[in-house]
C-alpha cells in the first residue's frame, strides 16, 4: 500500500463501523475517530508520512511490531496500548482493514453494555447484531 492511499483505506473502514464517527479535536490535522466518545483510531501525517495509528492488544502490538517494520509503537500515545502503522511493504488494505476493526473492537469492550452499538465479542464474526 502506498501512502497516498493508507489514510483513504483506514478512513474507509472506521466510516463502515457501527456507531464510529469523526472529529477533529486537535486541529484540522488530526482526524480522530471514536466510537461513543471513545477514541480508537488518530490520524495525522508525522513529518510528511501519512500514519494511522489504532489501538492494540499489548501482545498483539508486540507481535505486530516484530513482524513488520512499518508498524511501531503508538505515535504521542501510550506505547504499550497503541500502535503506529504507516505504508510500506506487507501493509496492505486488509492488514488496515483488521486492525482498524481489532482497534474498535478493543475500545467498544470497555464501554457499558447499554451503550454499545454492537456486541464486541461477535462483531465481525457473522453472529453480531447491531442494536
Amino acid at each position: 500500500m502506498n501512502a497516498s492511499t493508507l489514510h483513504k483505506t483506514a478512513a474507509d473502514c472506521a466510516e463502515g463501523l457501527p456507531g464510529a464517527h469523526l472529529e477533529h479535536p486537535f486541529g484540522p490535522d488530526w482526524e480522530v475517530f471514536k466510537v461513543r466518545g471513545k477514541v480508537f483510531m488518530l490520524m495525522t501525517e508525522v513529518p510528511g508520512r501519512p500514519v494511522v495509528i489504532l489501538k492494540a492488544d499489548p501482545a498483539e502490538a508486540h507481535a505486530l511490531r516484530r513482524q513488520y517494520r512499518h508498524i511501531t509503537p503508538g505515535y504521542h500515545m501510550n506505547k504499550k496500548h497503541w500502535i503506529t502503522l504507516e505504508s510500506g511493504e506487507g501493509i496492505d488494505k486488509e492488514l488496515v482493514g483488521e486492525l482498524v476493526t481489532d482497534s474498535y473492537r478493543l475500545v467498544l469492550a470497555h464501554l457499558p453494555r447499554a451503550v454499545r452499538p454492537i456486541d464486541p465479542h461477535t462483531y465481525g464474526t457473522g453472529t453480531g447484531a447491531a442494536r
